[in-house]
């Protein structure tokens, strides 16, 4: 059967029965993990093998957010505490050469922290620029308020997520940093000029834009299309995401579940697909939600279904790598 796209959620440690059957019908394209699906090291690899097993596909992709700062799902004891980004941020403006080298190291730990679990996509880098009156649901998730900063190191990240053997996932395109709600919460709109946005939030996506993956952002800007959030707009998909910004992989939408979206959740599925996305996610685990996000998700097709095996192709075995070494140069870095 061919997938599905949708990436779904799970609703704890050990995959159910019912959850497994569902799943193995439903047939979607990958899985993402949360804090609520992990107790320790052990436990998440059987986790992760039964999701697979679940859908037949040894390949399908697992997805987490493990940025470090706030947004970690694996968390001490069991995992290292990583820094947040804004840290590599301070440290550029200090020197540049030891934030590069200091970020390419955290995400190669970040890399080597997952892929030991068979987690094969972080929903990493953030690569939103804050802005004045920008909420801090974003704050020091942004490596920083330049534009140009936040692209080097962005693409530091990216490259050593995929050393490590995990995809990365530009994050939130194209631009969560100015919005002045969260979007969990509200629907965030933007209002400055088209050109400020050209020269301020889509810039780092932009540089970044051969990468495999990235994430819309449910965020409604007004010089873009009135009050209609990029993951539902097809003119913000078109003509900023895939034309101006040039990005041409994996889109997926941020989290269905999100208040930002309107609607019930099958409407909102169908919304982002029609606008676009290649891939819907949702995340709540709940098995009534996910049976009405299947009711509008379709097989993977077209250039869809090419986007979705250009991404997977990407994945390599990890580079040779000593993790004790990393972590100790790191120490000494930030401390610099």
């Amino acid at each position: 059967m061919s997938a599905r796209a949708v990436i779904f959620g799970c609703s704890g440690p050990e995959l159910l029965p019912e959850e497994a059957a569902f799943f193995r019908d439903a047939g979607p394209w990958g899985f993402i993990l949360f804090a609520r699906n992990i107790k320790s090291s052990g436990q998440v690899i059987e986790l992760v093998d039964s999701l697979r097993s679940s859908v037949g596909r040894p390949g399908a992709p697992v997805l987490i957010d493990q940025e470090g700062g706030r947004v970690a799902r694996l968390a001490p004891p069991n995992w290292r505490k990583a820094p947040p980004a804004a840290d590599f941020g301070r440290l550029y403006r200090r020197n540049p050469a030891a934030a590069l080298e200091a970020c390419t190291l955290n995400a190669r730990l970040l890399a080597d922290e997952l892929a030991v679990l068979g987690i094969t996509v972080d929903c990493v880098p953030v690569l939103d620029v804050p802005a004045p009156g920008g909420h801090d649901v974003i704050g020091d998730r942004a490596f920083s308020d330049d534009p140009e900063i936040v692209a080097e190191l962005g693409r530091a990240m990216c490259k050593a997520m995929l050393a490590g053997g995990v995809l990365p996932v530009l994050k939130h395109i194209p631009g969560h940093g100015r919005a002045g709600a969260d979007s969990h919460h509200d629907l965030p709109q933007v209002t400055v000029s088209l050109d400020e946005l050209r020269h301020s939030d889509f810039a780092p996506f932009k540089a970044l834009s051969d990468m495999p993956m990235a994430m819309t952002a449910h965020v409604a800007y007004a010089a873009l299309d009135g009050a209609v959030p990029a993951s539902h707009s097809a003119k913000i998909i078109n003509d900023v995401i895939r034309s101006e910004i040039g990005f041409q992989g994996v889109l997926m939408c941020d989290d269905l579940g999100m208040s930002a979206l309107k609607g019930d959740l099958a409407l909102r599925a169908r919304n982002a697909l029609a606008a676009g996305c290649d891939v819907v996610l949702h995340c709540s685990g709940v098995m009534a939600e996910m049976r009405e996000v299947i009711q509008e998700t379709p097989a993977l097709t077209g250039q869809a279904a090419a986007r979705c095996a250009a991404a997977l192709s990407q994945l390599r075995l990890p580079d040779k790598f000593d993790p004790a070494a990393a972590q100790n140069r790191l120490a000494a870095l930030l401390e610099s």
